[in-house]
């Protein structure tokens, strides 16, 4: 009767429900179910599934901000991307966002379009908003922005890059290793005229390190890249279609294989190869990088290195959420990259039809 007579008083307003209803309805004590709530392993499934039955009947919801006033957190974490249009950046933060959700907490998401000024401006306007970790791309900041940090005591995360010799936090993995096994596998197949369609490398040491991977495994097999086999595009279809243009006029012999540093411009290659008359891979092989989904099905599917997003995701936030609790985290977490062999890479022909 007692339960039933709380019942109906609070679904009147579920915005009224406290700690003490939930754990007079569960039939626990109030501190069962702050435990079940704070420390879940700390509590039996049995009492943990009364009080989460207890809570949805109820409709309780926990009350942050005033847990925030209580413990100086706002339970806010900003993250930091160059752009909302690029799908591996949009899952990574999906997965993060999942990770921070679990512990409570919320994420507030702004972008800077590749801009390292605009990416100090942005960080400057997430914690006077009250972000308390920051999470990053890439480990080429402004000096400005560290300095920001340092002083402001929050904790951050440099993400899509792994440098055991940076003083800064990275969850990601090695872009030139990574760009290198696309050379390597070209050059296995027989091809020495590589043609590299890079993303823009201003102020971004992930696209400059995959182009450094790239001429060193070159090199490494006495293959010269020349100047002229490389042109960087803004990462759209029609740039990458313009970018392949730039690489087939202006180079003789013309290129056999094209590396392109992400999958939207290898998409925009693959078109314009064959809007030439240009048979994928038969005369021109065509590979990408970060194994987005429509690489898979593509016409051939796209040869590409792969990005495990969300496990990259998921680790910056468990290491943001040990840092804002004082745990010993690991200064480096990488995560491992796979090349994904397709139907856009073959044998190296005889000679270019162009």
């Amino acid at each position: 009767m007692i339960a039933s007579e709380t019942r109906n008083r609070l679904q009147e307003s579920a915005s009224r429900v406290r700690v003490t209803d939930v754990a007079q309805l569960a039939g626990c004590a109030p501190a069962t179910v702050s435990r079940a709530l704070n420390n879940p392993d700390k509590v039996s499934p049995e009492k943990r599934a009364r009080v989460e039955r207890a809570m949805l009947e109820l409709g309780y919801v926990r009350n942050h901000a005033a847990r925030a006033l209580r413990s100086q957190r706002s339970n806010m974490v900003g993250v930091l991307i160059p752009t909302l249009d690029y799908a591996l950046y949009a899952r990574m933060v999906g997965a993060a966002n999942a990770t921070f959700s679990e512990a409570g907490i919320s994420t507030l998401i702004a972008t800077f379009n590749y801009d390292l000024d605009a990416e100090v401006k942005e960080a400057k306007l997430l914690l006077e908003r009250g972000a308390e970790a920051l999470m990053l791309v890439g480990d080429n900041h402004r000096s400005e922005l560290h300095q920001m940090l340092d002083q402001a005591g929050v904790p951050y995360v440099c993400t899509y890059v792994s440098n055991p010799k940076s003083p800064h936090p990275t969850v990601g993995f090695d872009n030139a290793t990574a760009a290198a096994k696309l050379a390597q596998h070209l050059v296995h197949l027989g091809h020495r005229n590589i043609g590299v369609i890079s993303g823009l490398t201003k102020d971004n040491d992930r696209t400059t390190e995959r182009l450094e991977g790239i001429k060193s495994e070159l090199s490494r097999h006495s293959i010269e890249l020349r100047p002229s086999m490389i042109t960087e595009s803004r990462y759209s279809i029609s740039e990458g279609r313009k970018a392949c243009i730039r690489l087939l006029y202006r180079n003789e012999p013309k290129p056999t294989s094209i590396i392109c540093g992400n999958d939207v411009l290898a998409l925009g290659a693959l078109v314009e190869c064959q809007a030439r008359g240009l048979r994928v891979p038969e005369d021109i092989s065509v590979v990408g990088f970060d194994n987005l989904e429509f690489s898979m099905h593509s016409n051939p599917p796209l040869t590409t290195i792969d990005v495990p997003a969300e496990e990259m995701g998921t680790a910056a936030a468990n290491y943001i959420l040990g840092s804002l609790d004082g745990e010993a985290v690991s200064l480096h977490n990488p995560v491992e990259v796979e090349l994904i062999l397709r139907n856009s890479s073959a044998p190296a022909a005889s000679e270019s039809r162009i």
